[in-house]
C-alpha cells in the first residue's frame, strides 16, 4: 500500500516536470514531445506509440519524415533534421532550399542554385 502511494507521488511530480520541460519544447518549434500515459499500473506500457499507431520499444531510436525520434519510459519526443528558415541567417542574395526527400538543407545563391552561400 504505502509503495503505492509512493508510486503515485512520483508519477504526480514527474508529470509537473514534465508539463514544465513541455513549456520549454513549445518555444522551439522543431521538436515536440508526447507525454506516456499510463492508463493502467497493472499492465504498465511497454513503449511508445507514434503518429502512425507504430509500436516502438523503451530506448529505440529511429527516423520518421525527417524527424529523430526517440522513446523513453517519460514518452516519445522528435526533433526536426532540418533547419527552421527562422533558425538560420540568410544573406539577402540567397536563400534556404530543403531537400526533404534527402532530409538536406542548404544555403544557395538566389540566382544560381547549383552555388552555395555561407550564412551570416
Amino acid at each position: 500500500m504505502f509503495t503505492d502511494v509512493c508510486y503515485l507521488l512520483f508519477q504526480a511530480s514527474l508529470h509537473v516536470f514534465v508539463c514544465l520541460l513541455g513549456l520549454v519544447v513549445l518555444c522551439h518549434s522543431d521538436c515536440f514531445f508526447q507525454e506516456l500515459v499510463l492508463k493502467d499500473l497493472k499492465n504498465p506500457p511497454k513503449g511508445c506509440v507514434d503518429k502512425d499507431g507504430k509500436q516502438h520499444d523503451f530506448g529505440s531510436e529511429w527516423v520518421r519524415d525527417c524527424m529523430d525520434c526517440s522513446c523513453t519510459n517519460e514518452g516519445l519526443s522528435c526533433c526536426s533534421k532540418l533547419p527552421d528558415a527562422n533558425s538560420v541567417d540568410v544573406p539577402e542574395d540567397c536563400e534556404l532550399v530543403v531537400d526533404k526527400e534527402a532530409c538536406s538543407a542548404k544555403v544557395v545563391l538566389k540566382s544560381d542554385h547549383s552555388k552555395e552561400c555561407n550564412p551570416v
